[in-house]
């Protein structure tokens, strides 16, 4: 739940570009060692909890937590250029969710039926009074964005929190809403794919720690015959003293159970750790995962020593058993 006003003067700080990692000719199947450095990427690479799509003509679109909802686009996933914000003329309809302040949390973004989709999180620091909204666009530009409303709210009497959305089509077609952060944990509603908004009333609790409270983020991406559930375990948004963590588990189901690889329900704690700290790497995590030409890809952010928050880029790898690991 924790994006902090800081994470803008973070951006701002001087950004370590990490080593390249090379691109395979095939997938896999191995984990390596230790864990990868991110993968080289140039330019504009400040971020926070980023979100990517790539678009039809073969480029990549990025939102991000910021002012308005930031926005970067790249030709090659290599380089990322500044392509202003999301709201240029602000969100008023989110001011009483974000104490008056301009900053959006945590976007999510997609292409479907030839629109760009952008769920988005309104709130502020340890709040539980909380929305999450839709935006569409036909070009994703900056300016272009219309307000499609609220999706779901929460607010102190909620034992969950509206934040940190993500849209995922099942295999049957049907839209759903992950989401979640902190207090009980992620949470999944049911969307019309005709509106992107709220189907009935129903919702499903997907993962929960024991113990703790911090889990966040989560991103469902189905690969094979799972879906796998990826969350963020432990503190964000403290710089290099971040203690973020990439998780993962899996069901047959959308709605779960999910399992790690120990078969632990997440419901009861449970998650396979795919990326963690290392090295200069501080705290990864607020995870997508996007299909590509060469690969699965994972987009995170991390803070360098300096408390930079910094895009990170590795591509996945499945093991025998089907557990995905970062190279």
């Amino acid at each position: 739940m924790w994006k902090r006003a800081l994470v803008a003067l973070l951006l701002g700080a001087a950004a370590v570009r990490p080593e390249p990692v090379p691109v395979p000719l095939a997938t896999p199947t191995t984990p390596p060692a230790a864990y990868p450095n991110p993968g080289r990427v140039t330019g504009d690479i400040g971020v926070h909890d980023p979100s990517v799509v790539k678009r039809p003509d073969g480029s990549y679109l990025l939102v991000h937590t910021g002012d308005n909802i930031t926005i970067k686009t790249s030709t090659d996933r290599t380089a990322w250029h500044n392509a202003g914000v999301v709201f240029p003329g602000g969100a008023p309809w989110t001011t009483s969710y974000t104490g008056g302040g301009a900053s959006l949390w945590a976007p999510d973004i997609s292409y479907r039926n030839g629109l760009y989709y952008l769920y988005y999180s309104a709130s502020t620091f340890g709040s539980r009074n909380s929305a999450i909204f839709l935006a569409t666009s036909t070009t994703g530009a900056s300016g272009s964005w219309a307000n499609q409303g609220m999706i779901i709210s929460t607010t102190s009497s909620s034992n969950y929190n509206a934040i940190d959305p993500n849209l995922v089509v099942d295999a049957q077609g049907r839209w759903w809403l992950s989401f979640g952060s902190f207090w009980t944990g992620i949470k999944l509603v049911q969307l019309d794919p005709a509106t992107g908004k709220r189907l009935g009333t129903s919702i499903t609790a997907l993962a929960q720690r024991t113990g703790t409270t911090a889990i966040e983020a989560p991103f469902i991406f189905r690969h094979g015959s799972y879906y796998y559930l990826w969350v963020s375990f432990d503190a964000c948004c403290q710089g290099a003293s971040s203690t973020y963590r990439i998780m993962v588990g899996r069901s047959s189901s959308v709605t779960g159970p999910y399992v790690d690889r120990n078969g632990l329900a997440m419901t009861s704690g449970g998650g396979t750790q795919v990326l963690a700290g290392h090295g200069s790497v501080h705290g990864p995590g607020h995870q997508a995962v996007v299909p590509d030409s060469d690969a699965e890809v994972l987009y995170y952010h991390y803070y360098a020593d300096n408390g930079a928050p910094l895009l990170g880029i590795n591509l996945l790898g499945y093991d025998s058993a089907g557990w995905p690991f970062v190279y």
